[in-house]
């Protein structure tokens, strides 16, 4: 891979509506989407706010559980970048916690020709440590 592969026009556009496509179903708590575009295998991992998550059934049992109330929030500073035709990051800040900011990555895989989210990561800051 060379930097002219990075966000070639095509898998950019792609990853960009996957990530589109997950934050709807994360805002509307469509756990069969959050489900499907988590890779299902016991390597996926999903480092939450509260819990630490190994393998596809846990992140989906995490899922199944969570309240489905209060899941709007904005976001800021999102960067999406592909690398190649297989594989991406997705990055964005949100607010919904006052006086607290989110932070999310996400890893990205092409397999079997669907994107997948094969890592994540959410985490909580105060907001007066954001530029810190």
């Amino acid at each position: 891979m060379t930097r002219d592969d990075i966000n070639l026009p095509g898998p950019l556009a792609e990853i960009t509506a996957a990530f589109e496509r997950y934050e709807t179903a994360l805002t509307t708590n469509d756990v069969a989407v959050l489900d499907e575009l988590f890779f299902v295998d016991p390597r996926t991992i999903r480092y939450g706010i509260g819990e630490n998550l190994y393998g596809h059934d846990e992140i989906s049992a995490f899922r199944a559980s969570r309240p489905s109330g209060g899941l709007d929030r904005t976001l800021e500073r999102t960067a999406i970048t592909s690398f190649g035709t297989d594989f991406a990051t997705a990055m964005t800040l949100f607010r919904r916690t006052p006086g607290k900011i989110g932070r999310q990555s996400q890893t990205w895989a092409k397999i079997d020709g669907d994107w997948r989210i094969v890592a994540a990561h959410v985490s909580l800051i105060p907001e007066d440590q954001e530029a810190v």
